[in-house]
């Protein structure tokens, strides 16, 4: 144990010599300088001891100066009766601290006082992160090494466990042997009572149609789980945002702070089903579209998706409108694929707009000339008259003949005809 510690301040001095660490670091102060460089030994099992001076006492901790820039820590169990400031004293250096600069320090023979001694198993302490590796944290508890596994550190898995390096935490005792010096944490434990705790209150508390702050805590296809302070709610993907959302992680990302309102709540439920809403906190843009859109007026915009009953088009950031089947094209398509494609960009006339439903109605075809009908033959798509005497051009049938001419009738020809009867549609023609 002792030479990983020795191996551990090494790597922390980063190649100084520990005569360079605490005596070469400038200064007015030579006579300390001297006292840390010349007073350097050490202990029968290769242990290194300084002379230091006292500086002041804090709390439960004794300061010690080295030299101008070189200090240390020593705890207060470790000396008979409390030193006094200005006395020089040696100390046994345990290992240098990165994160405070400070060199962690014991009396020779004075270990079985220290706090070690108080400490079992299922106490909370305060643990300081002082270093990691693959399968966990390093931490410091009143000065003496222990560690946690990452499985420990908190009640979800953390990606990145660096992010707790040089943090202070609760943690509690799971296992201490003190004759190999091994103590190991766990933060995960103090969470989870913590949490446990905080949901009663928030069961307690919470009901339908309220609004509150959660964390995002994970993100999956169907949605997304918000952390509401001890207890998790499900926000589906439908309620994350308005408009369409393809991924949960499009809109909100795991950590993210946000504001949700309660739409459910089962409490006999094991664990209690919580549902929320993301979107029903939020500004509808479809609504403040839709009041900036007037009916008759144009807009262009791309198609987003197809349906057999039509094709939606965003005309505006999240906020789409329908294009029915039957307004795509003056021709009667069997599917809008016959004259649209997803990701065209498309002009479209605005037929109607519901803001109480957040609906828009669109027309392609209002924009297009329709197309000119042959007013020839019989064919297919030709209209059938059905009034008699309308000729060919409505129903292909033999033009009713002129009535007999009578005094009227001859006066017309006469100066219109020339005597011949070729005057069509005369007054009276049935």
């Amino acid at each position: 144990m002792q030479s990983a510690l020795e191996a551990e301040l090494e790597r922390a001095m980063g190649g100084m010599s520990e005569q360079d660490l605490l005596a070469a670091t400038g200064g007015s102060k030579p006579a300390a300088r001297t006292l840390a460089s010349t007073n350097i030994r050490r202990t029968s099992a290769g242990r290194q001891l300084r002379s230091g001076r006292i500086m002041e006492i804090r709390g439960n901790d004794v300061y010690v100066e080295f030299g101008p820039k070189s200090q240390g820590i020593c705890p207060l169990g470790h000396f008979p009766e409390p030193p006094q400031a200005g006395q020089e004293m040696e100390f046994v250096v345990e290992r240098l601290d990165p994160f405070e600069g400070l060199l962690i320090l014991a009396r020779e023979g004075a270990a079985s006082k220290a706090p070690w001694g108080d400490l079992k198993v299922g106490h909370i302490v305060e643990a300081r992160c002082v270093g990691m590796n693959a399968g966990g944290l390093d931490m410091e508890v009143a000065h003496h090494h222990a560690f946690m596994p990452a499985s420990q550190v908190d009640v979800r898995h953390v990606e990145d466990i660096s992010i707790f390096l040089g943090q202070k935490m609760e943690c509690e005792i799971v296992e201490l042997r003190r004759n190999k010096e091994r103590m190991l944490l766990s933060r995960r434990r103090v969470l989870e009572r913590r949490r446990a705790e905080q949901r009663d209150e928030v069961l307690k508390s919470i009901e339908v149609g309220m609004e509150r702050t959660a964390t995002i805590v994970s993100l999956q296809p169907f949605g997304a789980f918000a952390d509401l302070g001890g207890v998790d709610g499900l926000i589906p993907i439908s309620e994350l945002a308005h408009g369409m959302v393809a991924k949960a992680e499009d809109v909100v990302q795991v950590g993210e702070t946000i504001q949700v309102r309660v739409l459910r709540v089962d409490k006999d439920a094991k664990p209690p089903r919580i549902t929320l809403s993301r979107k029903q906190t939020m500004a509808n843009p479809v609504i403040d579209a839709i009041g900036t859109i007037t009916v008759g007026s144009t807009v262009t915009g791309t198609v987003k998706r197809m349906t057999p009953f039509g094709v939606f088009i965003e005309v505006a950031p999240g906020v789409e409108g329908l294009v029915h089947i039957s307004e795509i094209s003056h021709e009667r398509l069997p599917s809008p694929e016959k004259a649209v494609k997803v990701g065209t960009e498309v002009t479209a006339k605005v037929l109607s707009t519901d803001a109480q439903r957040g609906r828009i109605s669109l027309s392609i075809k209002a924009l297009l000339d329709a197309p000119v009908r042959s007013s020839g033959g019989g064919g297919g798509g030709e209209r059938q008259g059905r009034g008699r005497g309308r000729g060919d051009a409505f129903g292909g049938r033999e033009p009713i003949e002129p009535r007999e001419a009578d005094p009227e009738m001859r006066k017309l020809l006469a100066k219109f005809g020339s005597g011949k009867r070729e005057l069509k549609g005369g007054l009276g023609s049935r």
